[in-house]
């Protein structure tokens, strides 16, 4: 989002029709830069790509990173290319059913994303579910999203606009992993042999169906205004978890958990497109930044773009079909390059590891406080893994929490305070259930275990 906001008064003395392409080719192209860190290093580049070291980084801690990488690029092309397909063919139609969906429906969907994240992504439903809520508690510092009054903030204005989830998450992830690396194996290389540059015909049976699911959920996700790339990313991970012969392989180097989270945040980004081009509406703060483009343009987002400016419309559509060709042509040939990183040792590696986390932080809004909280979180994250804590969740309620929050607050003051709103919306009653099953459902599965095994003796 920075790099399109950054980049809008470049693109002033340019053919609209060729701004928009190269605002949206910054767009998902980032959906697919963010794994690499993520798979390499353990950093996610963007909020989507945190689902994707769970099982990415294991990956090239075995010395896969090249099919980690590899299979996120052909699943990011081809997801690409079916949502840029669905643009054209059923716009409308998903715009009528995304618009179905209200605040009750949007709380509900979250708490269910949250409920089973913290839930699945630890060995205790109880750690992740702390986690997550230590996530979301942190997602309310700042300004009161509705009544404007500050949280948390210490009298500090730097904490006015909140904790945002790239120190955090650069701190838990990037300076964590520093730190443990740096105690345990200060001498070696990530990995002593590289096992592969792309994914073999096992890993694509592994991954035929997680490429096909995550690929629909992703783009029907990304096309619900407030949905998102990230909830894509979540929901196909845990649908994948979900379904999995072998759930116990995900979050140790499963590469369904690398494809899943891979498809669905670039099938989104091509769904965000629908909501904004159809009717004007961002589901996203990218498409929240094009909408913007577009009004400088002297455009206006909605039905009659299709008919008014018909050569901006269908440049954009063909330029997401040859954007995510290239995004393959391009990056394959770089793999073999990045997993080279893999094989520098320790001492080159770590501090480079920090001049670029601590960089990145710095540069994303020249905060030196942002800084700080990094560093504080990355001594926290190496207490949090040398107990076992997840971290991934922690993000997460960073990210969905404030979300969480606002539509919970909507729906209520819609109803006048009444509860029963989540209750009478059937789509919201149902995602309701699902999150307390979720949550009982390892309870009750642990508590029968118990019972079946017999005492010895």
């Amino acid at each position: 989002m920075n790099a399109v906001a950054i980049l809008i008064p470049m693109t002033f003395g340019m053919n609209p029709t060729s701004a928009m392409i190269m605002l949206a080719g910054i767009y998902y192209g980032a959906m697919y830069g963010g794994s690499t860190t993520a798979i390499l290093i353990n950093t996610p580049g963007e909020a989507p790509a945190i689902m994707t070291t769970l099982d990415g980084y294991q990956m090239a801690l075995q010395g896969r990173a090249g099919p980690a990488l590899g299979i996120a690029a052909f699943g990011s092309f081809i997801a690409g290319t079916f949502a840029t397909i669905m643009l054209m063919v059923l716009a409308k139609p998903l715009v009528r059913v995304a618009l179905s969906f209200g605040p009750p429906e949007y709380f509900s969907l979250l708490l269910l994303a949250l409920c089973t994240l913290g839930g699945l992504l630890g060995e205790s439903v109880l750690k992740g579910l702390l986690m997550a809520a230590f996530g979301i508690f942190l997602g309310t510092m700042g300004i009161d999203p509705v009544s404007g009054v500050e949280r948390f903030t210490f009298g500090k204005t730097e904490l006015l606009d909140g904790i945002g989830f790239l120190p955090v998450a650069i701190g838990l992830f990037a300076i964590a992993e520093v730190l443990l690396t740096a105690e345990a194996k200060a001498m070696r290389p990530v990995v002593d042999k590289i096992k592969g540059i792309l994914p073999s015909v096992k890993d694509w049976i592994d991954c035929k169906w997680a490429i096909a699911r995550s690929t629909v959920i992703g783009f029907l996700i990304g096309c619900m205004p407030g949905g998102g790339a990230t909830l894509a990313s979540v929901v196909s991970y845990l649908v994948e978890k979900r379904v999995s012969k072998h759930p116990e392989k995900f979050g140790k180097g499963a590469i369904e958990g690398v494809a899943a989270p891979e498809t669905a945040n670039n099938a989104a980004s091509g769904g965000a497109m629908v909501p904004l081009l159809t009717l004007g509406i961002p589901s996203t703060g990218v498409s929240a930044v094009l909408l913007a483009a577009l009004m400088l343009y002297g455009m206006r987002p909605g039905p009659l773009l299709f008919q008014n400016n018909p050569e901006l419309v269908w440049g954009l559509i063909a330029s997401l079909y040859l954007g995510n060709f290239l995004l393959l042509v391009i990056n394959l040939p770089l793999i073999s390059i990045w997993v080279r990183m893999l094989k520098v040792p320790f001492p080159i590696l770590l501090p480079f590891i920090l001049v670029i986390a601590i960089t990145g932080t710095y540069a994303t809004n020249n905060s030196v406080t942002e800084v700080y909280i990094a560093l504080i979180f990355g001594v926290i994250g190496y207490f949090m893994k040398h107990v076992d804590l997840p971290a991934a969740p922690v993000i997460m309620g960073i990210i969905l929490g404030p979300l969480v929050e606002t539509h919970f607050r909507r729906s209520l003051i819609i109803s006048n305070g009444s509860y029963a709103i989540f209750f009478t919306h059937p789509i919201s009653a149902l995602f309701l259930f699902a999150a307390i099953f979720s949550i009982l459902y390892p309870l009750l599965k642990g508590a029968i275990k118990k019972k079946s095994v017999k005492p010895q003796g």
